[in-house]
């Protein structure tokens, strides 16, 4: 159908200007994350509608551990409060949950939650959420790198059989697909140690939205401009 809008499978966001959205509005930094953690439910309410299969949100990096303590303790605690809070949601509508990074850094009570909540939706069939935490990408290429080669130690493979696509599934998440469309907010351009292996094709769509007041209006300007994207993937 000609004017038939085509909506990316899976769509990866860099959620940037928490702090700077609270700074705009006169409040402490740990009062933009939890406006930001409301802009997330709000935008969960409607990818299922969308039709977008594949939501992936950086939530927290592996150097975001260098800001102070006690922002790092707020935010590791309002991402438990987020699960206890939204778990239900997730179930109600049929969306699966699951997390990228090194899940086993994080403290245990968050640890705790969100392997809870990874369980209870695995078997959900409608479109899944993932949140990236203490992830990095360049640590992932590594782990994945380490991964095989113990396998080559182990014997199981040789290194003549390493390609991309053996390379590919030995990352964090291997079954889910490469992201068609990266937003970020906030206005920044760059990626930010962010799926540096998965985003090597995928469309880049910047906004100067603090990620607080991105919302359905905003996503839809963002899926408007991949549109109109030719995809060539190195092709003509």
């Amino acid at each position: 159908m000609e004017n038939e809008r085509i909506i990316p499978r899976h769509i990866a966001i860099i959620m940037d200007g928490n702090g700077r959205w609270a700074k705009q509005h006169g409040l402490e930094r740990v009062e933009g994350h939890r406006a930001g953690a409301i802009a997330v439910v709000n935008l969960i309410h409607c990818i299922k509608q969308i039709g977008i299969q594949y939501f992936t949100l950086y939530a927290f990096s592996t150097e975001n551990w260098k800001r102070s303590k006690e922002e790092v303790d707020a935010l590791m605690e309002l991402l438990a409060e987020f699960i206890d809070a939204n778990l239900q949601l997730l179930m109600d509508n049929n969306i699966r949950f699951m997390v990228t990074g090194r899940i086993e850094g994080l403290p245990e009570k968050a640890r705790v939650k969100l392997k809870d909540a990874i369980r209870k939706s695995a078997g959900n069939t409608g479109c899944t959420v993932i949140f990236a935490l203490n992830y990095g990408g360049r640590a992932e290429i590594a782990d994945a790198a380490k991964k095989i080669a113990q396998k080559v130690q182990k014997g199981e493979i040789t290194p003549e059989q390493i390609d991309e696509k053996l390379f590919a599934q030995n990352l964090y998440l291997p079954d889910v697909p490469d992201p068609d469309l990266l937003i970020r907010t906030s206005g920044e351009l760059r990626l930010s140690n962010f799926l540096l292996w998965e985003l090597s094709y995928s469309e880049i769509y910047v906004t100067d939205t603090y990620w607080p007041d991105f919302d359905l209006a905003e996503l839809n300007k963002a899926i408007d401009a991949f549109q109109k994207r030719n995809r060539r993937f190195g092709g003509r």
